[in-house]
């Protein structure tokens, strides 16, 4: 793909594909590593109180998006814009800190990356450092144990008490987060991502390596962020069980460009992600590869 500029850009829409609010606008992604083109003219938009889930083949540009949403990548070319209170955030002209710090962007990993030796607690005091930072005049009224500190210091922990009730790891409050078994690890991730209380929340497989009873209890959850806490959520996800069964709105990549855009049912049957998926459809007629897994993980026959 030759070198574009962009075109001016529209007023943000007022409603996404996700039927809500507009919260992110990702406008004309292009990424380019020399000669790779890892993401290629890529638009899409996710609402808030909305879940949105980027799918698509291995390979296919999922983590580069993720990357340049969240500051860890600078886009070749594109417009990265999320809305909020009636201010718009230009994520690809952020620094990586300020991303999450100012625009309230939130993430996980592929690979878990807890603090290990720290316990499941403190892993979530430590995702409020800025605000307790700001309430001890950093480090000086902290010293002191002035009373602005102390209050601030009880409402990160309540806070954090309260994600691990959600993520049913309270009981395990004060031990070390590596011995949490690995679905306690991923859900601590999660339960530390939302005590930064973002205003979208990007999770990057959060179902890799769950069995299905765990699988079952993450939709649960990521149901009940949305539903009670009204904010966006953007996953990667390759299981089509959570994916057909909790996203309100799907993006589909392949080879780094967006071939499909809607709802689950319409995603679903698009001729174009069924080859994605399950390639070519041979002279028989495989009536087998004409769908993509559904909520239960089964293609329909």
């Amino acid at each position: 793909m030759s070198e574009m500029a962009l075109e001016p850009m529209a007023p943000a829409p007022s409603e996404s594909a996700g039927g809500g609010e507009v919260l992110l606008s990702v406008e004309h992604l292009t990424m380019r590593f020399g000669g790779l083109v890892a993401v290629d003219d890529v638009s899409f938009g996710a609402a808030n109180g909305c879940i949105t889930a980027i799918i698509g083949p291995n390979g296919a540009g999922k983590t580069t998006v993720f990357n340049c949403l969240t500051g860890f990548y600078k886009p070749t070319v594109g417009r990265l814009t999320l809305h909020h209170r009636s201010r718009d955030y230009l994520l690809e002209q952020m620094e990586g800190f300020r991303t999450a710090q100012d625009a309230g962007v939130a993430r996980t990993f592929q690979n878990i990356r807890l603090f290990p030796k720290m316990t499941v607690l403190e892993n979530l005091i430590v995702a409020q450092h800025n605000k307790l930072m700001r309430a001890s005049g950093y480090s000086v009224l902290g010293l002191f144990g002035a009373r602005r500190y102390r209050e601030a210091e009880a409402k990160a922990v309540d806070l954090a008490r309260y994600w691990l009730d959600r993520t049913n790891l309270l009981r395990h409050a004060d031990s070390e987060a590596a011995s949490l078994p690995y679905g306690g690890q991923r859900r601590l991730e999660i339960a530390r991502a939302m005590c930064a209380e973002p205003h979208l929340l990007c999770l990057d497989e959060p179902a890799a390596g769950l069995n299905p009873r765990e699988s079952h209890a993450l939709n649960e959850l990521l149901i009940y962020i949305r539903d009670r806490h009204k904010i966006g959520v953007l996953l990667i996800e390759h299981d089509m069980s959570v994916v057909m069964g909790i996203s309100d709105h799907i993006v589909v990549l392949d080879y780094g460009r967006k071939i499909s855009d809607g709802t689950p049912l319409e995603v679903r049957s698009d001729p174009a992600v069924i080859r994605a998926y399950l390639g070519e459809e041979d002279d028989e007629g495989d009536e087998g590869a004409r769908a993509v897994p559904g909520p239960d993980g089964k293609v329909d026959g």
